[in-house]
């Protein structure tokens, strides 16, 4: 019986080795974006979570199937405090009970002051009747910016006659709190508001606009933002154009230029979905002077993290910005060893 011819074993073809080299390197990539994108790996700063009360301190209502066009006042949950949003007393409430950042809304009035109000028109809170726009700041604050609001079906009135005179001007709030953390909302998409108020702030001392943020429409931003370029600014085309380019580079570790000093509300839902969330994208945005604050739901009625069960939803450890209705409530649950962080 003939022995068997034993031949060398054969070389795998140029094709396969290449193939082999390419699998190594891709596995060897995906390692290492998952190492750098790894909010695990990095682990939590130690800091608590910046609280962010929406409004100061208001009545909070119930957000089911509410619309743009839904009057809140009327859906108010039974008064649980005293005080009404966007008043100066409303504010110093949210910031002796723990708030590191308070946000108001502002309209632009007839005489051209700026009006700390929320709604384009009056009738859903107060006794007066058209818009912000038709009043004269002196107009405005002899309302009652209390009247309207009900948690029975307009059966009881319990803030009406308590709200006379207490829609401030901006020069209020400057006044009251200038140099503390303070996010205003630009309630309209005109841009000669956002020029309007970029020309009160640059009045204020250099000292307070890293103090500030301001968010609202695409125009009136955009005009803020060119003329006060080290003021923070928000705005949908602002959150997109740096998401879009994040979501695009982030896998390197890599901070597009359209997210520098900008302020992020980022959706409780979406937050997954960015590299290195939440701990490294927070240090990331944070070290080109941008702040990332969740908030709850879809992002689109200013639902915030309102309770105890609210806030089993925030990612362990999470030190960003947290959206509150009820900084009363929340303040006091996430007290706890290490400072904020900004």
């Amino acid at each position: 019986m003939p022995l068997p011819v034993l031949r060398p074993p054969r070389r795998p073809s140029r094709s396969v080795r290449r193939r082999h080299v390419l699998a190594v390197l891709l596995a060897g990539l995906i390692v290492a974006v998952y190492v750098g994108n790894s909010s695990w790996l990095a682990g939590a700063d130690g800091g608590r979570p910046l609280l962010l009360a929406h409004r100061g301190l208001a009545q909070t209502f119930d957000f089911t199937r509410i619309t743009n066009d839904t009057c809140t006042a009327e859906r108010i949950h039974r008064p649980e405090h005293p005080y009404l949003e966007n008043t100066l007393d409303s504010m110093r409430a949210a910031f002796d009970a723990g708030a590191d950042v308070v946000e108001f809304d502002v309209q632009m009035t007839r005489d051209g002051r700026i009006a700390v109000f929320h709604d384009a028109t009056l009738e859903c809170r107060t006794d007066g009747t058209g818009t912000v726009r038709e009043h004269t700041l002196a107009e405005l604050r002899r309302l009652d910016v209390g009247f309207r609001y009900t948690s029975d079906g307009g059966v009881g009135h319990p803030f009406r006659g308590k709200g006379v005179g207490l829609i401030p001007a901006i020069e209020d709030v400057m006044a009251a709190f200038g140099g503390r953390e303070l996010l205003i909302h630009i309630k309209s998409n005109e841009p000669a508001d956002g020029e309007r108020l970029a020309g009160y702030l640059a009045t204020l001392p250099g000292s307070w606009l890293p103090t500030l943020t301001v968010y609202g429409g695409d125009a009136p931003v955009a005009a803020l933002a060119g003329r006060l370029p080290q003021v923070r600014v928000m705005s949908k085309a602002i959150m997109k154009s740096c998401l879009i380019h994040y979501l695009a580079t982030g896998w390197t570790g890599h901070v597009p230029g359209t997210c520098d000093n900008r302020e992020l509300h980022i959706p409780e839902g979406y937050g997954p979905w960015l590299w290195g969330w939440p701990h490294t994208f927070v240090g990331r945005m944070r070290d080109h002077g941008t702040r990332v604050i969740v908030v709850a739901g879809s992002g689109d009625f200013s639902e915030g993290f309102d309770s105890a069960g609210d806030l089993n939803r925030l990612p362990g450890g999470y030190s960003g910005g947290v959206w509150t209705n009820r900084i009363d409530v929340v303040a006091p649950l996430l007290k706890g060893p290490g400072p904020r962080t900004r």
